[in-house]
């Protein structure tokens, strides 16, 4: 991809929610693969023995281990399920460029029979959250605005606001999180956002060419959202004397919004 440009994950432009982006683009001829089971709001498995996990969704979790389920995880669960047998149990996929996780799990868009995609679908509804995590960010746009419908209307995850504060994250995990700028550092191991609190926005070296430097330094002193998979530094032993413990890495500029 080009070069991304904060401006446009930042702010929310009258023109954007009026329409001028339209859905997520239907592909070509994809063949449409059985699916044998749905697992949860974002991942199911096919009957050709591959196990998917769908770009740019992320669902409420459904409990494992005598932990209770995130609200609206098992909604999303049934609705894919519903969207999957609306379409006559089989679905299109499209692998990302990278197109496998560390579970080993195929990373896929998917579509249903008319050519929709089911991501862009379930984040309308409220039913997941919008993440981008590259290089599987081409239809990052018109999930950002399905996702942005969704919250003005107060949709599934949008009913009670999801929104926890910085100095609030006490667990790893995935979360969107808002909190104010404290600095804006720059060194070989990357851009390094400190927040309020005990957390660090990371950007990796290899990263740094989809953000556009300038605007992050002007981040300091403003308040922020951020999205993603918080990791706990002092259980990998790299959390330093001085160091915010949580860390928070970002990928793309969608993963990060500067609150008007």
């Amino acid at each position: 991809m080009k070069k991304a440009s904060l401006a446009g994950a930042f702010f929310v432009s009258a023109i954007w929610l009026c329409g001028a982006q339209g859905a997520c683009p239907v592909p070509g001829n994809l063949p449409q693969v059985a699916v044998q089971r749905v697992v949860d709001g974002d991942t199911l498995y096919l009957e050709d023995g591959r196990r998917i996990r769908m770009i740019g969704l992320n669902s409420p979790e459904l409990g494992k281990r005598g932990r209770a389920d995130e609200p609206f995880a098992v909604a999303a669960r049934q609705r894919l399920e519903a969207l999957v047998a609306a379409s006559g149990g089989r679905v299109g996929v499209l692998p990302g460029k990278d197109d496998r996780d560390d579970y080993g799990r195929t990373l896929a868009h998917v579509y249903n029979a008319q050519g929709e995609n089911l991501e862009e679908r379930l984040i309308a509804e409220g039913l997941g959250f919008l993440v981008a995590v590259a290089p599987n960010v081409d239809l990052v746009s018109c999930q950002q605005m399905a996702e942005r419908h969704a919250r003005q209307a107060g949709s599934g995850v949008w009913k009670k606001s999801p929104v926890v504060r910085a100095e609030q994250i006490n667990a790893p995990g995935f979360v969107l999180t808002r909190g104010r700028v404290e600095s804006v550092q720059r060194n070989r191991g990357g851009i390094w956002i400190k927040l309020q609190g005990a957390v660090v926005l990371h950007i990796g070296p290899n990263l740094q060419r989809r953000f556009d430097a300038s605007a992050l330094e002007r981040l300091k002193g403003r308040t922020i959202e951020a999205r993603g998979w918080v990791i706990d530094r002092a259980r990998r032993g790299g959390n330093k004397a001085g160091q915010a413990r949580w860390m928070l890495p970002l990928t793309d500029p969608a993963m990060l919004e500067a609150v008007l």
